[in-house]
């Protein structure tokens, strides 16, 4: 691995990091927060390419597992990863890796449709497949129950952050074309 892949693994460890800083959305029936932490995964896996992108998570999340107060509220530790929301932080490393995939195939014509189609299905779709399961399982309620209880109301604010990411993955893609995912340069 080239030292350069090395840096942008670490640069986007520390902009999720950042993201969980963002002061977060209160809802107060469901007690938890809406976060910018969700747009982490759509910008590594978008920019970054599916292995960058996945190491850089993966990175991110060792570093919540020994203790750094880096998830939204100043979580770490190992609690984050055992409760009924922590499917969704799994759901984040699976939508790196699909993001990443999915944007090295349409790099060279990548647009803000292409980008904001790739940001939804896997930063919506992937993360809520991963973690709606998981909320269902931990909290004994069937799957349409944990749907509506655990994503129905991010929904909006999940689409928001994929056009945002989707304007930074082109803008990127024009300006920076030495990042883009070392498959998408070859091709």
């Amino acid at each position: 691995m080239a030292t350069r892949d090395i840096v942008f693994i670490a640069l986007f460890a520390a902009l999720m990091a950042v993201l969980g800083a963002f002061p977060p959305l209160m809802i107060p029936a469901l007690g938890i927060p809406i976060t910018a932490q969700s747009m982490g995964p759509m910008l590594m896996g978008g920019i970054l390419g599916a292995r960058r992108g996945v190491l850089s998570m993966l990175l991110f999340l060792a570093l919540v597992a020994i203790g750094l107060p880096l998830l939204s509220g100043g979580r770490g530790g190992l609690a984050p990863f055992v409760g009924p929301w922590s499917g969704f932080i799994y759901g984040w490393v699976a939508a790196s890796l699909v993001i990443g995939w999915l944007t090295e195939r349409f790099w060279t014509r990548l647009s803000f449709p292409a980008a904001f189609a790739i940001a939804v299905l896997g930063g919506i779709g992937v993360i809520y497949a991963v973690g709606v399961p998981w909320y269902s399982a931990m909290s004994g309620m069937g799957l349409r129950e944990a749907f509506i209880g655990s994503a129905v109301a991010f929904i909006p604010g999940d689409l928001i952050k994929a056009g945002v990411a989707a304007a930074v993955i082109v803008a990127v893609r024009r300006a920076y074309p030495l990042i883009a995912p070392r498959r998408a340069r070859s091709a």
